[in-house]
């Protein structure tokens, strides 16, 4: 693990054979780390590439400043590791929040050094419904899940990991996993976080996509609705959509083995 300075705040940054010829650069969503990629770092190095996996501001073992949380600003973050690790040619992939940042990325730096997009149950371009959008989560159910996460956080993660995240029963192992990688996170950056994407508008950003686009969603996600993907799908030129029928949110390890094939086979 190496830490890359991003405005005064430092990010963990973990890489995986950096001397490979082709890369993919991982990044985490709400309330989680780069942790959450367990099972994809392993097989993708097997096959051949450079991952590189930061942890988010606020999130894993990076910094936790009091503010900063937009995605502006980890979009910036991004860009500085990009920048830092010296990336070129490389498959974008980022996971719910974390596919909003991709996104965010995309708009405010022209995709620099991305050739592929890949989005896993990406929670854009708006996270919470509004006047004129209405395929997102209820501002209540945002807000109620904001003041839960100032007041009793283990709480809210538990309810989290074992009702909200899976479609199909992992067992409590494979949720003690995710509360733990939650729970490691930052009070402060789990709340900042959750504030953007009650309040981040990135229904710019998908429009600037110029590169191959894949969106991977599970079909019985109940974070993100197939509304929104479908929303997500349709503004991106020539994105490609594969649903994963008996996943959740938590596609990356509901049905871990087809999700693995379809994003490799993305690659």
């Amino acid at each position: 693990m190496i830490y890359v300075q991003s405005d005064n705040v430092r990010l963990a940054v973990y890489e995986y054979q950096p001397n490979a010829k082709k890369t993919v650069l991982l990044v985490h969503g709400w309330p989680f780390s780069h942790e959450i990629f367990e099972y994809q770092i392993r097989p993708l190095t097997e096959l051949g590439f450079r991952v590189v996996a930061p942890d988010l501001r606020g999130f894993g073992a990076s910094d936790s400043p009091a503010f900063g949380y937009g995605y502006d600003q980890m979009a910036g973050d991004l860009y500085n590791i990009v920048a830092s690790l010296n990336l070129s040619s490389f498959a974008l992939a980022g996971f719910s929040m974390g596919g909003a940042v991709a996104l965010r990325y995309m708009r405010l730096y022209g995709g620099y050094g991305v050739k592929k997009l890949i989005l896993f149950a990406a929670a854009a371009p708006c996270f919470v419904r509004r006047p004129d959008f209405s395929a997102g989560m209820s501002p209540k159910a945002v807000e109620e899940l904001i003041a839960r996460a100032k007041c009793d956080r283990p709480g809210l993660i538990r309810e989290f990991c074992q009702q909200q995240l899976f479609a199909r029963p992992h067992g409590q192992p494979a949720t003690d996993w995710l509360e733990h990688i939650a729970l490691s996170s930052s009070g402060i950056g789990t709340v900042r976080a959750a504030c953007s994407l009650r309040d981040e508008d990135g229904r710019a950003d998908p429009e600037s996509v110029n590169v191959p686009a894949f969106l991977l969603y599970g079909k019985k996600d109940s974070i993100v609705s197939n509304e929104l993907a479908m929303t997500l799908y349709r503004s991106i030129r020539n994105a490609r959509l594969f649903w994963l029928e008996q996943s959740g949110h938590g596609i990356f390890y509901d049905e871990l083995e087809e999700f693995n094939r379809i994003f490799f086979d993305c690659l």
